[in-house]
């Protein structure tokens, strides 16, 4: 099925009644617009801009430290990676990596940071405190998506021209496995026991299913037009997709492993993140500049707000 947009509610009522979040806490979406070559700052309570911090060199992908205070943005077209004081909104650092930028993670523990380089072929390892490198890891034709698994053992990357996903060890740092997918995996997503990954594949229209211990190919679930990115709700519940070339989300059923709904978004969605109520999904619409806020419960569009032209955020976006 398709559900249709909802109009922007008021505020009060989101304060009343669409809106659990707790009365101190104000979580914050780090989005990037990579036309604008700027990051704003959702402040997620609010449901509007609170800050925009400059970042040159198209802006993409974004990882947010585990306690929140730092904020990783991969830009592409300097090969560089910015990093902002989530206090003080500001681009604190700056340090090149490599030419082609652009998937981004930190680990559990937030000491290390991975970048996968598109052109490249590989994962730079990165410590965060020296953004000194400390390995590169050579896996698929142009990495793009990362994921570390729960027990902060594994990182999964999706290597789009392979059509695969390696399975790095992150104690010896080096690929322990690679299983073929899709056509032109992107994003992915682990669930919260580490014991299944799901792939975005781009050109097939599909999600893979893959087996985290066994690496192989559990499922495939059909989807909308060139899925991008994905994430889950409602205690994994739910795995919601954009797709880019529909407009919309997929929203997946994991038990059955079969698409459940169809939601309309923004124009032209890709990186996708969830609140950490577990039920309320923020989409980056690259054509609209706009973040969709996405009910997962209910399955309606909530709210919109607007961001910045060519926002992304493609990563976990979502911090303290």
């Amino acid at each position: 099925m398709r559900l249709t947009h909802f109009k922007r509610f008021a505020a009060a009522v989101f304060a009343v009644s669409a809106w659990p979040f707790p009365a101190l806490a104000a979580p914050f979406a780090y989005i990037t617009n990579q036309l604008a070559e700027t990051v704003a700052i959702v402040d997620m309570q609010a449901g509007k801009v609170a800050a925009t911090v400059p970042v040159k060199g198209k802006p993409a992908g974004v990882a947010v430290s585990p306690d929140g205070s730092r904020v990783y943005v991969s830009a592409p077209e300097t090969g560089s990676i910015a990093v902002i004081d989530a206090v003080t909104r500001k681009a604190i650092r700056e340090v090149k990596v490599s030419s082609g930028a652009l998937g981004i993670a930190t680990d559990l523990n937030g000491k290390r940071l991975f970048v996968a380089d598109w052109y490249q072929n590989i994962v730079t390892v990165l410590d965060t405190d020296s953004l000194q490198t400390l390995k590169t890891i050579t896996v698929g034709q142009s990495p793009s998506g990362l994921a570390v698994s729960p027990d902060n053992r594994w990182l999964y990357v999706a290597n789009r021209l392979s059509d695969s996903v390696s399975k790095i060890d992150l104690e010896h740092l080096t690929v322990a496995a690679t299983v073929k997918v899709g056509a032109h995996p992107f994003g992915l997503a682990i669930d919260s026991e580490g014991k299944r990954i799901y792939t975005a594949n781009v050109e097939s229209d599909d999600v893979t299913v893959i087996d985290a211990a066994s690496m192989k190919v559990a499922a495939t679930i059909k989807v909308q037009s060139r899925p991008y990115a994905a994430t889950f709700a409602l205690n994994d519940s739910r795995l919601l997709v954009t797709n880019q070339d529909s407009d919309s989300v997929s929203v997946i059923d994991t038990a059955e492993l079969k698409e459940h709904a169809v939601l309309d978004v923004g124009g032209k969605p890709e990186g996708i993140n969830t609140h950490h109520d577990d039920r309320h999904v923020y989409v980056a619409n690259w054509f609209d500049g706009t973040v969709s806020v996405i009910d997962a419960k209910s399955l309606r569009v909530v709210d919109t707000i607007k961001t910045g032209e060519g926002s992304r955020a493609f990563g976990r976006f979502i911090g303290n």
